[in-house]
């Protein structure tokens, strides 16, 4: 009669170190001759894999997720720490060094529930086919459009504009003309904004005027608006998120005017007051 031995981690625990890639060169040998004759040791390798490789897209998914817009905002307007001269009281050094039997322990109860959840996840019926919830599509709107613009111009170093700076006639007869909208150009000097130029875009079907401005950062804001006769007046400057674009709506005398700029800029607020009174 063959004695088990009982000093073996479960087959588990042996099958998730052999996907990890931390199973010594010995033990390789050995599960991948037991895979080849054994179909049940075989169907819970499978098992293993699928859920590991779950746990793997569910981290990566996570790690797109993006930076609360409240904690960008407030490390990047934190003031400097000031230096101060603290005296510190010497602590009695304490090392915690647990025993050879104690961390062989831990690392044998973190390794059976790791593989647990991935058994667990692989095991499910038809776990190869679940995939991550998405953002529902509820139809494109014009703030949708107008961000997914800024975005792909904030990444353009040269014609980011079809009129530049020093065109400013032309930009107002063909803006006003193309849009059917009355503005002016704001002088946003004040907030620390150039002037770069201007062009045409269509958003939520319809043609929208766009005004280029760089901060001091080199980075880009957008003044947009567009012809929108059915909405009610409002000076209300709700930021609205669209992952790393923030836009600041309003509306008045039948047209929809908005900011577009990073998510993370603090100034966005001040800038839509500016343009509200300016334009």
């Amino acid at each position: 009669m063959t004695v088990k031995d009982h000093r073996k981690p479960p087959i588990e625990a042996r099958l998730a170190a052999y996907i990890d890639g931390e199973a010594s060169h010995e033990e390789k040998q050995a599960l991948d001759e037991l895979l080849a004759g054994d179909a049940d040791t075989h169907k819970v390798y499978d098992n293993l894999r699928r859920g590991s490789e779950m746990g793997r897209k569910a981290f990566d998914e996570l790690l797109k997720e993006p930076v609360p817009l409240a904690l960008v905002r407030s490390i990047k307007s934190a003031p400097e720490p000031k230096a101060r001269d603290v005296r510190r009281l010497a602590r009695p050094a304490v090392k915690l060094a647990p025993s050879g039997k104690q961390a062989l322990a831990a690392a044998l109860i973190l390794f059976v529930i790791g593989g647990g959840i991935g058994y667990f996840f692989g095991s499910q019926p038809g776990a190869a086919r679940i995939t991550l919830p998405l953002t529902p599509n509820q139809g494109r709107t014009w703030p949708d459009d107008i961000a997914a613009a800024q975005r792909i111009y904030l990444r353009q170093t040269s014609h980011v504009v079809e009129l530049g700076p020093n065109q400013t006639d032309e930009i107002l007869a063909w803006l006003t003309s193309a849009v059917g909208v009355k503005f002016s150009l704001p002088d946003l000097s004040g907030a620390g904004l150039s002037f770069q130029g201007a062009r045409l875009l269509v958003a939520a079907g319809k043609p929208t005027g766009q005004l280029v401005y760089r901060n001091i950062d080199g980075e880009i804001i957008s003044v947009c608006f567009f012809k929108e006769s059915m909405a009610n007046d409002t000076n209300d400057f709700n930021e609205i998120i669209k992952d790393d674009i923030g836009v600041i709506p309003w509306h008045r005398g039948g047209t929809g005017y908005a900011v577009v700029g990073a998510s993370s800029d603090a100034l966005l607020d001040d800038i839509a007051n500016r343009v509200s009174v300016g334009i």
